[in-house]
């Protein structure tokens, strides 16, 4: 079967590059029994692939069982999967078998796998790795030959750092990885859906078909729909039934979108995996702020060698008046801010009791002439930027304690300890180098 019959079969619109690959990819798997984990976001359509692979493998006349995971109460989602013993827990007046019995020799598919919890993880992994399961209430092992196909539209190896997700089990569910792409990454494929799903309700509730103007159509094509391809058949079935017309322009259309302003705004593309923020191209708040007050202890310090060289200076001569050299950017950086002090307005000299008196000089620098007073005020602002400096220092320190805290948090590991810190792994390497930070 190519894939084009296998469109035909399941009723797979669409001719996108990404989709024909994930379709690609489900035709090659089925003929093993590989274990398949599919991703994407919900309202990808992710419930088709499982049945492409399963009728395409030598088990297609077995049974084809769909578990969601995630409608299943945790109480009861052990004895669901595995089955239980007459009494094992309270209402459980008779023997019952679980869907890996009933499924033998068939597939499973695990639909929303990650609202599973750690404890029945536990038992998954052990009959994908030796085919072997208890019943609840139960001591006896039972085998039992089963094809696990697993799909979530959640990001596993985030669950995985948050403790939500056993590592082991990822990788064993991940064995071959398939990708259904959002809607709007098929731009070309919503056309083609909105008049299919027009034609079906045209004919379920018996009225003409809806048809788009070239405006409307081109809103469609751009609009984000974050609920992918069930958000776009609810909206079309919502026309179909409300609008009296059936040529549908712009403004009606925005009606049935929500948050429709949001499409004008740029769209950060995060990866591979949705929702998730890529390090090594955007820099995390933390990673700015650290960057930011870096930045000011640098400014503190010239600052500070600026005025600790004029307070020396000032304070080396006996006379009334001392002069002091200063480099004219270091002269923006030290005197803008107290000019109206220290320098007459509309005025570059002084009387004999003025304050300052400046005088360029060849290599573009400005002589100061310091009085009493005037050297006063730089000895207050020299404690100040001292203070400050010494205080800035301490984020060092600071930070240095929160890399070693995640650190040993994650027992060394690098990667969640950066992930847990906001800042990128190779920030963090940086950071431990410059620290000499030694676990």
């Amino acid at each position: 079967m190519d894939i084009q019959q296998v469109k035909q079969r399941f009723g797979i619109i669409g001719n996108s590059p990404k989709l024909n690959r994930a379709l690609e990819i489900a035709l090659q798997v089925a003929k093993t029994d590989l274990s398949v984990l599919i991703t994407g976001e919900s309202g990808t359509g992710k419930e088709i692939i499982p049945k492409i692979i399963h009728h395409n493998s030598a088990r297609k006349h077995n049974e084809y069982i769909a578990v969601n995971c995630g409608a299943i109460p945790e109480g009861t989602i052990d004895s669901e999967l595995f089955g239980h013993e007459k009494g094992a827990f309270t209402g459980a007046y008779e023997k019952r078998k679980g869907y890996f019995e009933v499924a033998d020799k068939g597939t499973i598919f695990l639909d929303e796998v990650a609202e599973l919890p750690l404890e029945t993880q536990v038992r998954l992994l052990r009959v994908l790795e030796t085919g072997e399961f208890m019943k609840v209430g139960s001591s006896k092992v039972q085998k039992t030959d089963v094809r696990v196909i697993a799909a979530t539209n959640v990001d596993l190896v985030e669950a995985i750092q948050k403790g939500k997700f056993r590592e082991d089990l990822y990788y064993r569910l991940n064995t071959v990885p398939i990708h259904l792409p959002p809607l709007r990454e098929r731009k070309e494929d919503i056309p083609l859906l909105f008049r299919k799903f027009a034609a079906d309700f045209s004919e379920k509730y018996n009225m003409p078909p809806i048809r788009l103007t070239d405006e409307a159509r081109q809103l469609l094509i751009n609009y984000y729909w974050p609920g992918n391809i069930r958000q776009l058949k609810n909206v079309t079935e919502q026309i179909s039934i409300i609008e009296k017309e059936r040529l549908i322009d712009a403004e009606t259309l925005k009606k049935y979108l929500p948050e429709y302003n949001k499409t004008k705004l740029p769209v950060i593309y995060h990866g591979s995996n949705p929702g998730t923020v890529d390090h090594n191209t955007f820099m995390s708040e933390r990673e700015i702020l650290y960057k930011l007050l870096f930045d000011m202890k640098r400014d503190i310090d010239e600052l500070k060698k600026v005025i600790y060289n004029l307070k020396k200076d000032a304070h080396t001569h006996d006379s009334k008046d001392s002069a002091v050299v200063l480099p004219s950017g270091e002269y923006d950086i030290v005197l803008d801010s107290y000019k109206n002090d220290l320098i007459p307005e509309n005025s570059r000299d002084f009387e004999p009791d003025g304050k300052v008196i400046l005088t360029p000089k060849e290599d573009d620098a400005v002589t100061t002439t310091l009085t009493k007073p005037a050297r006063d005020k730089y000895d207050n602002i020299a404690e100040e930027v001292e203070e400050a400096k010494e205080e800035s220092l301490s984020l060092n320190e600071k930070e240095k304690e929160l890399i070693i805290k995640a650190l040993k948090k994650h027992n060394g590991k690098r990667r969640p300890a950066a992930k847990d810190l906001g800042i990128s792994e190779r920030t963090l390497y940086r950071k431990i180098k410059e620290y000499k930070i030694d676990l």
